[in-house]
């Protein structure tokens, strides 16, 4: 569904003054998924009541029907949401559909600036079209899909001695993806404590987003790209080359030979769950999780470390995060634009990152003090910089999909090749672009 209105700040003519000049007090609904930052983030919004005088009420939703719930909300025009922190697939459709209000008036007149933020957070989670300096967003929560592992396994000497022997190399955070993999082989089956493990939890769900969220952990390190020429849809030669289907073998090769049995249908919570009882090696999950994991008191501390999604032909990590945008349906869009000016002050950033969110404001990022803010701070840095996205066109939801479709057919229930599977997504994907009249 389609609404050729496109809302924007300056349509409002409002300039919100500072905090606590609210001319009433609102009931502001904030919608996100269900997660451990959606908790830090009712705790941040506590001063933000206590300033305002507005009143915060949260709407999160499990992650497997997020998306689901939240485009239905926005194609139906609901006014449940008066804040959305989306996914940034969804900035296209947001942007495109008139679901967003546009923000580049209110930052004007607030003096909040893009600048201010990681470049790659505001490229994914703000723009539309990508790259221009049209914003339907703030940067609220940097991510991406990273590795953690059980440190002191890797630490002991006689799982040590065993690997050397096994591999002729010192056991470490694996320098590439093959590293990666071998490290996984070797803890296949392996007996720790009397118990057998496996190599690592990957992500192989089909109903929303978890497979490709993993593959692309494989496709990225290999170059795929989605297009020869950005915004010209030619994927013939990018998303079948040689590279990608060496890195879907990869991944396939990995899912049959070093995960847990029976791991058919996994995304974060299996992967967690894996990693915290003790099953496995390592796993990969959205660094929105690594401040939960180390606190755990049975896995995490001096048993866990972290690395970034290792590197093959180059570096490349599979991006995660979110912005906060305006909903164009709510009734309360000046109150919502005050909430956005609150949560873009400096010193709230801080604070977000302080209680377990991950903040994408230079302050916070660029202070010589935040590497060490973490055990996992500085991997997120490194990662935030190789960082890319699946793709955010308004179709995003039929090109995902589709993509879900081919890479479980081919990695799960073993159908067809690598290559027939990257062909048959560029059929699909071409198909939905005709649609859509892209191509």
């Amino acid at each position: 569904m389609k609404h050729s209105k496109l809302t924007t700040v300056s349509a409002l003519s409002l300039a919100v003054a500072g905090l606590g000049g609210a001319a009433q007090a609102d009931d502001l609904t904030l919608c996100w998924a269900a997660w451990d930052p959606a908790n830090a983030l009712v705790e941040l919004s506590k001063e933000f009541e206590a300033q305002s005088g507005h009143n915060m009420s949260f709407e999160f939703i499990p992650w497997p029907n997020f998306a689901d719930r939240m485009l239905n909300e926005l194609n139906s025009g609901g006014k449940l949401c008066d804040l959305l922190i989306g996914d940034s697939q969804w900035i296209g459709g947001g942007a495109e559909n008139g679901h967003y209000v546009k923000l580049n008036d209110f930052f004007d007149a607030e003096g909040i600036s893009m600048d201010d933020f990681a470049e790659a957070t505001v490229y994914a989670y703000s723009t539309w079209p990508k790259g221009t300096p049209n914003y339907y967003a703030l940067p609220a929560m940097g991510d991406a899909n990273g590795w953690f592992y059980r440190k002191d396994w890797f630490a002991r000497d006689d799982i040590r001695a065993a690997f050397k022997e096994a591999t002729g190399r010192e056991l470490g955070e694996p320098k590439s993806q093959k590293e990666l993999l071998e490290i996984a082989q070797f803890f296949q089956g392996r007996e720790i404590d009397g118990q057998t493990v496996y190599g690592a939890a990957i992500f192989t769900e089909r109903g929303s987003e978890g497979i490709t969220m993993g593959v692309t952990g494989a496709l990225y390190p290999w170059g795929f790209k989605y297009e020869n020429t950005p915004g010209s849809y030619d994927m013939e030669g990018a998303v079948n080359s040689p590279e990608a289907v060496e890195a879907l073998e990869f991944y396939k090769e990995f899912y049959e030979t070093a995960t847990p049995p029976g791991y058919t249908n996994s995304y974060m919570g299996e992967s967690l769950d894996a990693f915290k009882s003790g099953q496995v090696a390592m796993a990969m999950n959205w660094f929105a999780f690594f401040p939960g994991l180390y606190a755990d008191p049975d896995t995490g501390g001096e048993k866990i470390d972290f690395f970034v999604n290792p590197p093959q032909n180059q570096e490349g990590s599979t991006l995660g995060g979110q912005g906060i945008s305006v909903v164009a349906y709510s009734d309360k869009q000046e109150a919502a634009l005050e909430y956005i000016k609150w949560f873009a002050d400096p010193a709230v950033q801080q604070k977000w990152w302080d209680l377990g969110g991950y903040s994408a404001h230079k302050a916070v990022l660029e202070s010589p003090d935040f590497p060490d803010s973490a055990p996992f701070a500085g991997d997120f840095l490194e990662a935030m910089g190789a960082v890319q996205d699946f793709w955010q066109e308004p179709a995003y939801a039929e090109l995902l999909i589709a993509m879900q479709k081919r890479m479980h057919d081919y990695i799960v229930a073993d159908q067809g090749t690598a290559q027939e599977a990257l062909d048959k997504l560029i059929e699909d994907w071409t198909e939905v672009f005709e649609d859509e009249g892209k191509l």
